[in-house]
This record gives C-alpha cells, structure tokens and sequence, in this order.
C-alpha cells in the first residue's frame, strides 16, 4: 500500500501538541540509561507496506495470525525527582504535562501506554517532537528504564531480566537502528557489517562470509572494501541495515532511521526494507515523525500524543476512522483512495448485481478500483473468496475521496 499525504510538518508541533520536547537534563538520567557497550551495533533504515493490506489486517485481526514478541501494558516513563510515585497517583496522572512539571519537577514522557507488537508485523509508533515516542522504544529493551508497568518479550519478563539476559536480549534478540548511522571510519564495509557477529563471538572466517551474505542482500555488492568516508549517505544506510539484519535478530527496532536522508534516498530506504521484510518476514517496530512514511510502512500504526497512544490501528482505519479531533486534523490531507479500500467504499447489492459482472478484490485500494469502475461503466462486484460483500460504483468512490461519507463536523464543512 502506498500513501503520500502530507503530515504535519514538524514546525507545527506547537498546535498538535501540548508537552515540550523532554529538557536535555532530564532526558537521559545515567542511572535511567544502558551502557552503550550493551547495544548491539546497528544504523539506519526503513519502513515497510506491501507486507500484510490493511484490509487483510482488519478482516483477521493481527493476534489470531500470529504470535506476540512484545507485550507492553500500562507502561509509564517518567523523568525527574521521585519519579517513581507519579504512576499510582491519580491526582498527578491527570495533569497535563506543563501542569505536572510545575507540581512535581517531573516530566511523564510516556505515560500509561499498553499495546502488543504481533510476530513478522511493521508496528509503527508516530507523533511529533516531545509525544514520547523514541523513550517508549527505548523502553523495551530498558535502554531507559521504564518507571512502570509490564513489559514482556516473548513471554518473558523483561523488567525482572538481570544484566547478563538484558545483554542477551540487545545483541541476539533485538536490533536497535538509531537516526545515526554510527559506522566505525576506520573499518571497510565488510568489517563494518561483521561488527555485530564479532561481539557476539563469532570467528573471523565466518562473520566475513555472512558479512558478505548480507552485503550482498542490501545491494552493496563490489563496495565490501570502501570505508565510510568513500560512500554515500544511502549507501552507509544500507550499510547499517546490513549490520543489523546480520546478527539475525528477532526484531528490529528503528528510530526514525532517515529523518536526516534526503527525499530520494529516503523513498529508496523504505523501498529496500520493504522489499528485505517481504524476503525475510522480520519483526519490525519503527519510530517516525513523517505520517507519509507511517502509512507506507505500518501494518499498524500507534499514534502518540504527549506520551498517550491516542489511537492504535490500520493505516485504513486511522484514516478513515479517526479517534478524535486530534487525529482528525492529522490525517486531514492524506489523499484517501490511496490508503482506504473498496470495503469501506461499498454498499449493499441490489436485485441481480451480485451474481455477475467485473469484480475487484474486499482489499483492492480506491485509488485502484477507479480504473475498473471507470472501464465498467457501472457497478462493480466487491468480492472476498467466492463471496459478494457488496457493490461499488462512481457515487461510492466519489463519497470517499470527496469526504462526502464524513458528517459535516468531522469533514470541516459548515453544516
């Protein structure tokens, strides 16, 4: 699926959300921080969409298909002096976030957060600036220390891990892809890749031939000598996903990986992880501010707000179902036909329409059904199996992508 609505940008955090960007002195207490020697070494990447259709996601929901990898419920991070009595008082849990640090000197960057990321799915966690995105990520594998809650990977509690499975945990089961690409300059690409198996302990010979393997999978073929300063900025990005994908983690956890990327390079990154997801069918949790790149990407979509998960879902349903004004306003210029599906589009079938004629797929996108309505001159059968689920003519997409299945309140339109 592919989208190209345009999100807000990130000068206008201020009207979307309430809660500054978390004060450098309190972002990163050192007692709240991993010892960078404890993560395994990663880079850059991208997101990912032709994985599983949206629809195909909200006909079966995600934890009847497969297992869960994290399971995070009523998970709270907060930073500042005796942080720790902030989650079970209510009268604080209820403060906005300006209103909390004037009260107590702390600040909830995320804040009674529950969700589960389902095995091989693209979870992607979006918001702007100080909506406490990048701090939840990190909780899960307590490179910051979670305040409270429950946290678990694979049945395990991650909270209760002592150091030496905590360090387990970050160098064979979980990759993080930071923004940096954190290449060592001194080393070719190849040992740059191998740099993970050799912390791990694997030998020379073999992390090269795997190196090698892996270098040759992001497309970075005939470079294996080069070091960074000889490359581009999408071929040390390749270079950091060939890092991560080496060490064959579980999953991989990207924080906005390529913010800094140039457009074109970008567009090229998510289309490389998409295509390397399909191949390999890897768990992915992806952090980003770029509602474009959540909706490419995600086969679900957790939008953040001051700490909050406002609402967790498809790319279909945050875009067609929006929880609040809020999400509303967000995915207010996102070209609908290019994320929702003729199901939403379609109505009932009337005497004799249902037994004949073209038909499209429950989860062909709008945008590609207009052909086919177009070409049919009329109705077109919405199908699922064998099944008619209903009709779609030009009045049902013109509803949609007109916004005319909206009420007028939610559509912007004076009543």
């Amino acid at each position: 699926m592919t989208a190209t609505g345009t999100p807000a940008a990130s000068g206008d955090a201020g009207r979307h959300s309430g809660e500054p960007t978390t004060p450098a002195s309190e972002a990163k207490p050192a007692s709240d921080v991993a010892p960078a020697s404890d993560v395994a070494p990663v880079s850059n990447v991208t997101p990912v969409s032709d994985v599983t259709p949206a629809s195909d996601a909200a006909a079966a929901p995600a934890d009847e298909k497969r297992g869960t990898v994290f399971s995070v419920r009523n998970l709270w991070k907060v930073f500042g002096p005796r942080a720790d009595r902030i989650p079970g008082d209510s009268a604080l849990t209820g403060l906005t976030g300006e209103e909390l640090r004037l009260r107590t000197g702390c600040t909830a960057a995320v804040r009674d957060v529950s969700f589960d990321v389902h095995e091989g799915e693209v979870f992607v966690v979006m918001g702007l600036s100080g909506s406490g995105k990048s701090t939840l990520v990190r909780c899960l594998t307590r490179l910051i220390e979670p305040t409270s809650g429950d946290l678990t990977m694979d049945g395990e509690d991650v909270r209760a891990m002592d150091r030496t499975k905590l360090r387990e945990l970050r160098r064979h089961r979980a990759a993080m892809v930071f923004q940096h690409f954190g290449l060592l300059p001194h080393r070719t690409v190849l040992d740059n890749v191998a740099y993970g198996l050799e912390i791990q302990g694997v030998g020379r010979a073999e992390r090269r031939t795997k190196a090698a393997e892996f270098i040759e999978k992001v497309g970075l073929t005939g470079l294996e000598h080069r070091r960074p300063s000889e490359l581009s900025g999408g071929q040390q990005q390749r270079v950091g996903l060939a890092r991560a994908l080496a060490v064959d983690p579980e999953v991989l956890l990207f924080d906005e990986p390529f913010s800094a990327l140039d457009p074109l390079i970008r567009r090229d990154m998510q289309q490389e992880v998409v295509r390397l997801h399909k191949d390999e069918g890897r768990t992915m949790v992806f952090i980003t501010h770029d509602l474009s790149e959540a909706l490419t990407l995600g086969d679900r979509i957790a939008l953040m707000r001051d700490g909050r998960i406002v609402q967790l879902g498809t790319p279909e349903e945050i875009v067609g179902s929006p929880a609040d004004d809020y999400v509303r306003d967000f995915v207010r210029d996102v070209p609908r036909e290019q994320v929702l599906t003729v199901r939403r589009a379609m109505r009932p079938a009337q005497d004799g329409e249902a037994g004949e004629g073209e038909s499209v797929p429950a989860g062909t996108l709008i945008s590609d059904a207009i052909d086919t309505v177009v070409r049919s001159g009329g109705a077109v059968r919405v199908v699922e199996g064998d099944r008619c689920l209903g009709i779609v003519d030009h009045a049902c997409l013109l509803a949609v992508v007109a916004r005319l299945d909206e009420s007028p309140a939610e559509s912007g339109v004076a009543a």
